[in-house]
Parts: C-alpha cells; structure tokens; sequence
C-alpha cells in the first residue's frame, strides 16, 4: 500500500480518537442575540469566525425562559416615522443589520411579544445574512496558551475536538440560577423548574424569594389563584419608571403593587435572604371526615437564623419549637403564619465553571460578583484577547444603562467591533468628515435620530475632534474608554480639542409623576431630569486619572465648558429658540467663530471691510461657491499664475487647519468670536 496513504489513514484515525483541532482567527461563543450581532460584523467584515452554540439552534435561552413565555422588552411597530434608526430607538428586539426589512416585527405585532417569537426570530437573521454557527458544540473547558505569536484561547468540548482562536469573543449569557445557601434552602423551589399552570397554586400560601422581575412575573401568573404572595428580598422594588432602568420592575409585571397596598392579603417583606430559615410542620388540617384522623399537610415555616436554639447550620428539621418562630417573639411578625411553598427567584449569573484558571475572568465587583469584570471596551481585565458580550458585559452599566439588554448591548457589540478592526486589522474607527460650519446640523440630526447613544445613555456617546475649520466626527464610542480614546479609534485629538456628545438623565430625586417633573426653561437646561443631550468640551484629552476621580454620578471629568439642551416632552430637540441657538452659542464658544449662516451679499461686504470673515463665508463665497462658474474666467485666471503674495503665503508658515487665503489678506489664523460685523 502506498505510504502517503497509510500516512493519511492513520491520521484520519488519530483524529477520531483524540478529537479535531480547528483554528478560527475569531470565535464567538454562544449564539443568542449578543454572539449572533457579533457573527454578523466578523461576516461583513470578510474575517475568519466561528459562532459555536451547545444547543441545536439560536437563542435557546428563549425557548425556556421567561418561564411564563411574555417578553417585557418593547416592540414599538407604530411610531408615526419612517426613519429607520430613530424607529430602533422603540424597537428593543431586532438586531442590527444592512437589510432593512430585517426587523422583529416581520415575526410579532405584539407590543409585549411572546417570547417564543424571538428564537424564530434569530433563526430568520441567521439565516438572511448568512451566519457560521456551529450548533451542537458543548464547550466544558477553555484555556489559554502563550505562543511567540500571542496569546491564543484553546476549546473543548464534549467530544475532546478543540477549537483554537486567536481573539475569543464570550457570549454566552447569564444562565446559571442565582442560589443562596440558607437553613432550608434544599425546601425551596427554583424558579427554572416550577410549574406555570396557575391551577396547580390554587388555595395555597406562597413566599417568592425576590423582587425583580422573574419574581413578579411569577406572582403575576399565580395572583388570581393563590390564596396568598408574599416577596422577600434584602431591598424594596425599585420601579423602572423610577429609575429609568429597564431591568427593574416593570409596569407589566406589577399587578402585585395595587393588591398590596390596597390590603388584599399579597405583600412585601425586606430581609437579608441569608438569615431566613425555612423549616417544614406537619399540621393537622381542620377538616374532619368520620371517626378518622385528620388529614395532615406539610406547611413551610418562615423564621430567623437567630431565633434557632440548638440546630447546627444547614440542618433542616421539622421539629422546630414555637419558642423557634418568630411569631413567638413578635406576636405581629410579618410573614408568622405557614406556607405551602416558597419559590426561588433571584435571578442568574455567569458560567465561570468552564474556563480554567489561565482563562478564567475575574469576578466583577458590581452585581454581587455575578459578572465578569470588563474593562471600558470589554475585554476581560485579566485575559488579553478575551472580550465579553452581551448580557455578561453588564457590569459595565449595571444598573444604569441597557447594556444587559437587547437593545442595548448590540450597540456596544458593534463598538466591540471597531475597537478588534483597529486592533487586529489597523483600521480606524468609521468616522466622517465635516465642515466646522455643518456641525451644528449634524448634532441636531444625531440628537433626533440617533438610537446608539439613546439607548445606552451616558456609556455610549460621539467624540467630535475639532480640526479648525473641519471635524472629525466619531459616532457611539464607550466614553469610560475615552482616556484610551487614541489607541482604541485610530484617531489623534488636535490642539483644537473635543467634543462629547451623550444622552443623560438628571440626577435629583424628584416627584415622577408630580407637577414639576419637567423643566422646559432653557436657560436652566441643567436641571431637566428626563433624557436630554449633553455636551462636553475639552481642550486636551482626559486622563485615566481624571475619568477616576470625576464627580460622582458623573459620566465624564469636569470639562472646560458644557452644555445640557434642555429635556423636550416629544424627544425632539429642534426648537430654533430653546435648542437649536443655545448649542450654536455653545459651539462657537468652542470653536472661537462664527458659526452663522450668511447670504453672499453679506458675505461680500464682510470680506472687503473685515480682516476676520466669518467661517460660513470662508466655506461657501470666498472659494467661489457663491459666484457663478465661468469656465473662460477660469481659463483666464490659469494662464495668469499666482499673483506673488500668493507665492508667498504658500511658504508661509499658517495653521493647514485653514485656507491660505486668510494669511493672504493678512488675516489672524484664529478667529474669534465676536465678529466686528
């Protein structure tokens, strides 16, 4: 037999035994929402990927949970606008992509969609733009290697086959319930296994472990059957609509609110989950049949770890004394009376357990260590190469902002993005060019429209770099990141400065719904409370310093000059007198000219009586766009050469920032705000 042969057979073996060994440039673990964004920008990109999923097909997290099969986020079809990224400001489902009629609502109407709707919905993506998912692969163990060419992210899964990538993209959510250890926590049902046919709680007291929103969604469900709800967590509810966090409690969920304070028997209790004990009694039931013994039920007990005599931690008995209850020390304690069942619903966490201690990322310290911890751009702040996605990233905003959520996190997947392209493939973070005197229009048309910086308010925000007479405008980058602005875009800051523009709410505790909640006064734009623009000038780059010690609550170091355009009741921030010329004030103040539209009459007298016309005449009527075009003037003007204090100015030393038509008049360089019009 032919050598090569055998060589190739022996090969095809060894690999059937000790698994294959694939390398990806990229791969992306998880495909819900957050690994399936991120496939999309590697695929448009032309990059080597691999999205790898341990089930069989997209979002599976989806096909199971919320148990109770309602969405909470907002499917917004009607908005009156045809415009389609304002529309995604209100459209909290679909993902991002080039094909416009690539959206949620091609497979839900429903303002609260089902959420069965949403794995259709990954599936229709991932088949329209053409994604690599390999499904089936259950990743139990990633590790890290170091090579001379780098670092590099080793993966196994259930079959030994290993996949090696360069850059190693995590998406895989928060799946693992969140579990507290208590005395009796074994008695306690878990919130991914409980029945969600309402019938099966009828007539029977329930304690809910929780008090986000799973919690409420559970009690939703069961409230016109049980007899009884009652919610225990260390803190009280914190309402979205009080918050402006979207992870909080939500109107949809919160039917428990009215039955509560209108005293209908359902109720909300605060205590630390770790010192509650949860003990089992036999009781007998007040029925009597016959001549028989009475019927004998198990009830659940609620009681304090200090109230224990002599239990040693972690027992569970059914013997607990009454000296044990609460009910015995407080004759009105809250919750003193039995249970039928207690539920757990605290949430969930990060999968930790498959990354080994040379890839494993550090806990964060938010969110009770349930994250990983993330730098500005979410790369893992111990494992080079290792960038978080989605849902897990959250500790960056949490509790802030929407970046644990849909809507919000497939933007800072695209910002992800830029930051691998200039990193891996030196190119610069998309920008564009702009007139200083076309800035002004285009932060109206981004303020208005805008759904990066509208959703992930004061994380996500355009960096302006002030070029003199242009910018370089630089949408949706991750402010926190802003000290690493440079090495991260590919963008240099000039002497001229930058500007940050970010979405922000107000920070004073307020009456939401009382009389004065809004501000409409632009001159005390500082004061709005509700979303609102808020721009920031720097003449230097801030430090990582200065980013550490900014005011609290702050989402950026205190700036050579800002500007809050006051909040609109419509989100449009277009009204000539309380929007549109404060920020042209504001913006001249930055820029040091006038940023004001004139017509050519003007203009003309300007040039010829003034050393220092105003920017928009420099633009538009002294390059000759204000004249009509004469082909024979031109030829004219050719055939005569530059005049010789043309011939000088070119050698002259003048800012490049501006024409050389200023120093040809003897005009200042800079010009100044206050014209002598």
């Amino acid at each position: 037999m032919d050598l090569s042969l055998v060589s190739l057979l022996l090969a095809v073996l060894i690999g059937c035994v000790r698994g294959d060994h694939l390398h990806h440039e990229y791969c992306v673990l998880g495909a819900g929402p957050a690994g399936l964004q991120m496939g999309y920008f590697l695929s448009r990109a032309k990059r080597d990927y691999i999205i790898l999923e341990r089930n069989s097909g997209p979002g599976s997290f989806f096909t199971r949970y919320p148990r109770h099969r309602k969405l909470i986020s907002i499917n917004k079809v009607h908005t009156g606008r045809r415009n389609r990224e304002f529309n995604l400001r209100h459209d909290w489902n679909s993902l991002l992509s080039h094909k416009p009629d690539l959206l949620f609502k091609s497979v839900s109407g429903e303002f609260y969609p089902p959420a069965d709707a949403f794995p259709l919905y990954l599936s229709l993506f991932v088949k329209r733009v053409g994604l690599r998912v390999q499904y089936g692969v259950d990743i139990g163990r990633i590790r890290a290697a170091q090579s001379a060419t780098g670092r590099s992210y080793i993966l196994t899964d259930q079959n030994a086959s290993e996949y090696t990538c360069s850059v190693l993209l995590v998406a895989t959510g928060l799946w693992v319930p969140q579990t507290v250890d208590f005395v009796g926590s074994d008695l306690v049902e878990g919130y991914e296994s409980i029945s969600t046919n309402p019938e099966d709680y009828r007539d029977q007291a329930v304690l809910i472990l929780g008090k986000g929103n799973s919690a409420f969604e559970t009690a939703q469900s069961i409230l016109g059957r049980a007899s009884r709800v009652h919610m225990l967590s260390s803190s009280p509810v914190r309402l979205a609509w009080q918050t402006h966090y979207v992870g909080d409690l939500r109107a949809v969920n919160n039917d428990l609110l009215d039955t509560y304070q209108l005293k209908s028997l359902d109720g909300l209790v605060e205590a630390r989950v770790e010192k509650i004990v949860i003990t089992k009694r036999k009781e007998q039931s007040k029925r009597k049949t016959g001549a028989k013994t009475k019927e004998q039920k198990t009830k659940l007990y609620l009681t304090l770890k200090k109230y224990l005599q002599k239990k040693q931690e972690g027992a569970n008995s059914s013997d607990v004394t009454g000296e044990e209850l609460p009910g015995y020390h407080i004759d009105n304690f809250p919750t003193r009376k039995p249970y039928d069942r207690v539920i757990r619903c605290l949430g969930f966490r990060f999968n930790f357990s498959i990354f080994d201690s040379s890839a494993c990322p550090r806990h964060s310290d938010n969110a009770k260590g349930r994250l990983p911890a993330v730098t500005a751009w979410y790369e893992g702040k111990n494992t080079p190469n290792l960038f978080v996605l989605g849902t897990a990233a959250h500790s960056r905003d949490y509790r802030s902002s929407a970046g644990g959520f849909v809507h919000g996190f497939r933007y800072t997947v695209r910002a992800v993005h830029h930051v691998l392209e200039h990193r891996y493939h030196s190119n610069p973070w998309p920008s564009r060019t702009l007139l200083t005197t076309q800035l002004q229009s285009w932060i109206l048309k981004r303020v208005g429209e805008a759904s990066g910086p509208y959703q992930m308010f004061e994380v996500l925000g355009d960096v302006v770099l002030l070029r003199g007479d242009h910018c370089e405008y630089v949408e949706e980058f991750p402010v926190q990141a802003l000290a690493h602005f440079s090495a991260l875009s590919g963008h240099e800051v000039s002497g001229h400065g930058l500007l940050v523009l970010v979405m922000q709410y107000g920070k004073n505790k307020i009456d939401y719904l009382g009389r004065r909640r809004a501000e409409t006064d632009w001159t005390k734009a500082f004061k709005s409370n509700f979303l609102h623009p808020v721009l920031y000038y720097y003449d230097t780059l801030p430090t990582e310093e200065e980013m550490h010690v900014r005011p609290h609550g702050w989402s950026l170091p205190r700036p050579k000059a800002l500007h809050h355009m006051v909040e609109d009741f419509l989100t449009e921030w277009d009204g000539p007198m309380s929007h549109v010329q404060p920020l042209r004030r504001f913006l001249e103040h930055c820029v040091q000219t006038d940023l004001r539209a004139f017509y050519a009459e003007s203009c003309f007298r300007s040039s010829l009586t003034h050393r220092k016309p105003p920017l928009f005449c420099q633009h538009g009527y002294l390059k000759r766009q204000g004249v009509a075009r004469s082909n024979r003037l031109s030829l004219h003007i050719h055939d005569a050469g530059p005049r010789p204090d043309q011939q000088e100015a070119r050698t002259s030393e003048t800012d490049p920032a501006f024409p050389n038509y200023l120093a040809q008049a003897g005009a200042s360089i800079t010009s100044g705000l206050k014209l002598d019009l």
